[in-house]
């Protein structure tokens, strides 16, 4: 059936895709990965988390002081002084907190990762759907060609007598109930071909047609995938939000150590008869009797808590999804190979005995129409099963990491 179908391909209302090269997953994914958007959509992730980081680790700004006393040491006298007053960490949160800054850069990686690796499984899906399609336009395409052989036939049986007028009324209705088919499947062909088209960024030019294999390939063991969770892109963003918080608790937990505000500068008393000038020192340190920063530990500590927490459901989940798609994959793909063997395999023979029997007169039109429907219905029954597995499967690499690679 498949020979049948990749010739028939040439024949096709499609020939305006045949004239195309086909288009394959990996160009497909290329072309995805490859969108100026997605590039600015990850840069601006992580600048943004940079630029976090850049304002955790800065010095505050300096501050300039400036007083001017009229008369305060007696009629006529002034007195102006300048100050340059810098804050100083001398607790050291600040450094904690810029590694607490850098690590959510981290975290911005890794969700770019996660992200990259969740579009890379949605172009993979809208391909093979549309390769889903494909199929299924060209084993209706097929079914409906067979009119022509089986007019054939009651034509030649209708000119000795052997075929009714109702005959050829019901081949009629049949052929009319194959054109409608036919028209809807290549409505839902149209629709995920463009889809593909707007994901990859080609929207709006010509469409092309797209080869590859439906059913996939057997998935890896399982034990490398449960072996390897940890690499998960989502993980290590958690991960990476947990250390972050037990960083920024760690800055909180020093509240008690207040910043040092130092000022410095010259002051120029005049008193009308003599100038004296000098360096003023200024020291300021704010007790931390009330604030010493115990709402900072808090939420520092309940955002540690809840990246954690969050962390081990998604692992538990990630390990019971893995062993579930696994499983199904495998199944589903035991099931189309198995199917297309048998039931598929069968058609061509099945096919040739109910011509033969309508031929000679031991069957109806009817029974053979029937023979011909169920021979698309098992090719698609076959293609549906095929498509359930590659999506089973699709799911199953972007779990295990393998759809970023």
């Amino acid at each position: 059936m498949r020979h049948l179908l990749s010739v028939l391909l040439l024949a096709l209302p499609l020939a305006a895709w045949a004239q195309t090269t086909p288009l394959t997953e990996a160009e497909a994914v290329r072309r995805g990965l490859a969108r100026s958007d997605l590039a600015d959509l990850e840069l601006g992730r992580v600048e943004s988390a940079k630029a976090d980081a850049i304002a955790a680790g800065m010095l505050p700004n300096p501050t300039l002081g400036y007083s001017h006393d009229r008369n305060r040491g007696g009629p006529g006298s002034t007195e102006e002084t300048w100050q340059l007053f810098q804050t100083f960490d001398v607790s050291g949160r600040r450094g904690l907190r810029r590694e607490a800054a850098d690590l959510r850069v981290e975290a911005a990686y890794a969700g770019n990762n996660l992200y990259r690796s969740e579009w890379t499984a949605e172009i993979s899906r809208s391909f093979y759907q549309t390769l889903f399609k494909q199929e299924a336009v060209l084993a209706t395409e097929t079914w409906v060609q067979r009119f022509s052989h089986i007019q054939r036939i009651v034509d030649k049986l209708a000119k000795a007598g052997e075929a009714s007028g109702y005959d050829r009324r019901r081949l009629a209705r049949e052929r009319q109930a194959a054109g409608a088919r036919l028209s809807n499947e290549k409505a839902d062909l149209d629709r995920a071909a463009e889809r593909l088209a707007a994901i990859i960024g080609t929207s709006g030019k010509a469409t092309e047609p797209v080869t590859g294999i439906l059913r996939p390939d057997a998935p890896p063991l399982l034990e490398n995938a449960l072996s390897g969770i940890e690499r998960r892109p989502d993980l290590q963003a958690l991960a990476r939000r947990a250390e972050a918080a037990d960083l920024e608790g760690r800055a909180a937990a020093r509240g008690w150590v207040p910043d040092i505000t130092l000022g410095v500068g010259p002051k120029r008393i005049d008193n009308g008869f003599t100038k004296e000038t000098g360096t003023v020192v200024s020291l300021l340190i704010p007790l931390p009797v009330f604030d010493h920063q115990q709402a900072g530990r808090q939420r520092a500590a309940a955002e540690a808590l809840n990246a954690r927490g969050e962390l081990g459901m998604t692992r538990a989940r990630a390990e019971g999804d893995l062993r579930g798609l696994h499983r199904q994959t495998e199944r589903l793909i035991g099931a189309a190979t198995d199917y297309r063997a048998r039931a598929v395999g069968e058609s061509a023979e099945l096919l040739r005995i109910a011509e033969a029997a309508y031929q000679g007169g031991e069957s109806t039109l009817l029974e053979l129409l029937d023979a011909y429907r169920g021979a698309l219905e098992a090719e698609m029954t076959a293609l549906d099963l095929e498509w359930k597995a590659r999506q089973a499967r699709i799911d199953y690499d972007l779990l295990t990491g393998i759809a970023a690679e």
